[in-house]
């Protein structure tokens, strides 16, 4: 499969992923923004796909060790590639596993920090990609919203945090899922694509073992008023290009 090799302007991360097969959207950048205040200790991304989330991580938190797990050999072959691309491999352990047999892959308790960028999508709603990445990235075809929330649970220490990116219209669903789990919702903050429209994506923070109490915080919006393409608002062109100092 051929590559392409990528700079991210945050920390100057080298990033390989397929031409034609999943590549990384804004929504990791959202989720590493999101979370990187929690980004301590041991950190475990769900589903990591080319492991963009826990190089984001390694730059933006203070994060001992991080842990991503994947399912798809390809993608885990790309992850661990990136990891040596970019000198993390000290910091940063790709683990070729599935997110549904957890016990068997990391100990019970042995996170601060959990994030997840789920598949959106039940089989059955909406067109599946014609190849293995991106369907496996955008419909739960291996594990959905329980089994990646109860992934969580096993894994977080009492008062650790469990960060996500969601679709908005599933946010219920979420919410109730992750109480299941013993992960009490404690943040939350609705994604628009301009101001005035509907809500399409939302960030949430869960706290395991946690007391009932959440914040909704301001609206974030990706694109500037009047723009029709993807003229990006201040606030996300900072996530790409935080301010030195």
């Amino acid at each position: 499969m051929k590559e392409t090799l990528d700079t991210l302007s945050i920390g100057q991360l080298r990033f390989l992923q397929a031409e034609k097969g999943y590549r990384y959207s804004l929504d990791p950048i959202l989720l590493a923004h999101f979370s990187a205040d929690r980004a301590q200790g041991q950190v475990v991304d769900l589903g990591t796909g080319g492991g963009i989330l826990p190089l984001l991580l390694s730059h933006l938190g203070n994060a001992d060790v991080l842990t991503g797990i994947e399912l798809q050999p390809t993608l885990v072959e790309r992850a661990r590639r990136n990891v040596e691309l970019n000198a993390l491999t000290g910091q940063v352990t790709i683990l070729d596993g599935d997110i549904r047999k957890i016990k068997s892959l990391l100990p019970a308790g042995s996170a601060d920090l959990v994030v997840a960028n789920p598949p959106y999508r039940k089989v059955g709603s909406g067109r599946i990609a014609p190849d293995d990445e991106r369907a496996a990235a955008r419909h739960e075809l291996a594990g959905g919203l329980r089994e990646f929330t109860a992934a969580g649970g096993w894994l977080l220490k009492h008062g650790g945090s469990f960060c996500l990116i969601y679709l908005a219209e599933r946010l219920s669903e979420l919410l109730i899922e992750m109480v299941g789990a013993g992960i009490e919702p404690k943040r939350l903050r609705m994604i628009h694509s301009r101001r005035g429209e509907e809500a399409k994506l939302v960030l949430v923070e869960g706290r395991k073992g946690g007391r009932p109490g959440l914040v909704v915080e301001k609206p974030l919006t990706l694109y500037r008023d009047g723009s029709t393409g993807r003229d990006y608002s201040d606030e996300v062109l900072q996530m790409y290009d935080p301010p030195s100092g």
